[in-house]
């Protein structure tokens, strides 16, 4: 693992444990040449992952699955909700998991988006309207007004 203070190539782990979901292995790792300490993350990859983007006009672009991507998203969603760090890795952990279990080659960015929203909806419901503005493109308060109407029904039942 290359220091990303001096990327020096020679580091050693001086600690190792699963984290609390047990998805992924936490190491703290020490650079052999600066002594600079930091920590880094194993996950399990099941199988390579293409994305599908549906762009304007009809164009279709193929990406892979990228992690970072996915927690850029539920972050901002979340920003100053009362989610925690830990209850976000969750949600991408379990889509993920299934992302890579179905057995499918490619999934479409649409899917993943209904996956997020279903999370997001048990989770947080502002966080839950944030992330369907942008994921549904809202373009006008009524939008907002509208699908904000369909949570507050749903959470009636």
């Amino acid at each position: 693992m290359r220091c990303p203070f001096c990327a020096n190539d020679d580091t050693q782990v001086k600690d190792s444990r699963p984290t609390e979901d047990s998805t992924s292995i936490r190491r703290r790792r020490q650079c052999s040449s600066c002594g600079a300490r930091f920590t880094t993350f194993e996950r399990v990859q099941l199988r390579e992952v293409t994305i599908i983007k549906s762009g304007a006009k009809g164009e279709e672009r193929r990406e892979p699955f990228d992690r970072s991507k996915l927690e850029n998203s539920l972050a901002l969603a979340c920003r100053k909700r009362a989610v925690s760090q830990e209850r976000i890795d969750q949600l991408i952990s379990g889509i993920q998991r299934q992302v890579e279990t179905a057995g499918e080659p490619e999934v479409s960015s649409a899917r993943i988006g209904e996956m997020v929203m279903e999370g997001l909806k048990q989770i947080d419901s502002v966080a839950y309207i944030r992330f369907a503005s942008v994921y549904r493109d809202f373009s006008e308060a009524r939008d907002f007004e509208e699908f904000a109407s369909t949570v507050q029904d749903a959470g009636r039942d």
